[in-house]
């Protein structure tokens, strides 16, 4: 009996070990969208797009300004649906807006339990990896994991999701989301077509997303408390 309850225990911890630190979607199974054959391989590392790339990231290095820098750095910090306080304003915070907070963190479940296995499947080098005279000025991984941007890939998941809710915004709520991304360009960490990628997954994502009726609950009541909180009114569906 002790050795059944040791092997047990064992069993437990290994299990624990194996687990940890994968992400577990929320809404959308893992089987229902395979993000490494809907993608491209990213481009060689002797490729003409690859060097061409390596170029704009040092000319972006070269013009890159302390106010810029620093707008880069506090996007690298954030990853959930209030990087767009900046289009909605200061009440547009988790505090204010719990179902909204709630809805957010699970849909960044979803986006990391899509993208990690993709990064593994394609390996490719960080930008700063491949050429040793880029300077990033964000947190630099020696992971082979550039391909696609999880960053850019939250920012545009969470605005397609906000979007949804505010379709009356959703002209700004884009265009933050596409200065999220560039600020991994601005912190040197990642190339173009990384970001490129990370919006083809993004759309492909909520287009199974939308259709959960999980999903669906959680958004009809973030988009009630949001649209109150904001002092709009309801809209139809």
């Amino acid at each position: 009996m002790k050795h059944a309850l040791l092997a047990i225990f064992l069993f437990a911890l290994l299990s624990a070990a194996g687990f940890a630190g994968t992400p577990q979607a929320y809404f959308v199974a893992s089987a229902e969208i395979d993000a490494a054959d809907m993608l491209p391989a990213p481009p060689a590392d002797d490729s003409a797009t690859n060097k061409a790339e390596i170029r704009q990231l040092h000319q972006i290095e070269d013009r890159r300004t302390p106010a810029a820098v620093a707008h880069a750095q506090a996007d690298a910090a954030e990853r959930d649906i209030f990087i767009f306080k900046p289009v909605l304003g200061d009440g547009f915070n988790a505090k204010a807006l719990p179902l909204t907070a709630a809805l957010s963190a699970h849909v960044e479940e979803d986006e990391l339990a899509d993208i990690e296995p993709v990064k593994r499947v394609f390996g490719r080098l960080r930008p700063y990896q491949f050429d040793k005279s880029l300077h990033p000025v964000c947190r630099a991984t020696m992971k082979n994991d550039s391909y696609p941007s999880g960053h850019a890939m939250s920012g545009y998941l969470e605005a397609l999701v906000l979007a949804s809710m505010l379709p009356e915004k959703k002209d700004a709520i884009f265009a933050r989301a596409d200065d999220f991304a560039h600020s991994r360009l601005v912190c040197g960490v990642h190339h173009a077509t990384d970001l490129e990628a990370s919006k083809e997954l993004a759309y492909a994502l909520f287009g199974v997303m939308a259709d959960s009726a999980r999903f669906k609950v959680e958004r009809s009541a973030a988009e009630r408390e949001l649209r109150e909180a904001l002092g709009l009114a309801a809209h139809a569906e």
